[in-house]
């Protein structure tokens, strides 16, 4: 096998394993903790940003199979788990989602209503909405929204 092909799969597998602690963390501390009904799979999948995905496992395949000091392979990936372990921290993996779904002071209009209030997540086809008139979280159609 071609020792750059071996680079890059191996780099894909570690960055897996990184993506899957930090993503399982926002799962629960945010998705969980708000009460947005959504699968692993599809929070995985619609945000997974592949430039950075193909990017980092580039340079972790080329650290694990270029480098030969292996101590210092091994102490970089240790150290990049433990990093990718703390959105499991229920406050760490809250602030985490916030950063990354949360919009604030968002106005959407439907033909007879207008809501305004912080987007927790724009999903596929629904937008968990926490609306300020109302206090509480709202699913709004993105079908149903009128256009900006």
């Amino acid at each position: 096998m071609n020792k750059a092909l071996l680079a890059l799969l191996t780099g894909m597998f570690i960055t897996f394993i990184i993506d899957y602690f930090i993503f399982l963390g926002v799962k629960i501390n945010y998705f969980d903790f708000y009460e947005i009904d959504i699968f692993y799979n599809i929070l995985f999948a619609d945000n997974q940003n592949f430039f950075i995905f193909f990017g980092l496992s580039f340079l972790f395949g080329f650290i694990v199979i270029y480098i030969a000091n292996k101590k210092l392979t091994i102490l970089l990936i240790s150290i990049l788990t433990l990093i990718s372990i703390t959105p499991l921290f229920s406050n760490i993996g809250r602030s985490l989602g916030k950063m990354m779904f949360m919009k604030k002071n968002i106005t959407y209009n439907e033909t007879k209503y207008s809501f305004t209030g912080d987007v927790y997540y724009d999903g596929r086809t629904t937008i968990h909405f926490y609306d300020n008139e109302l206090k509480k979280i709202i699913i709004l159609k993105k079908d149903k929204l009128l256009k900006h």
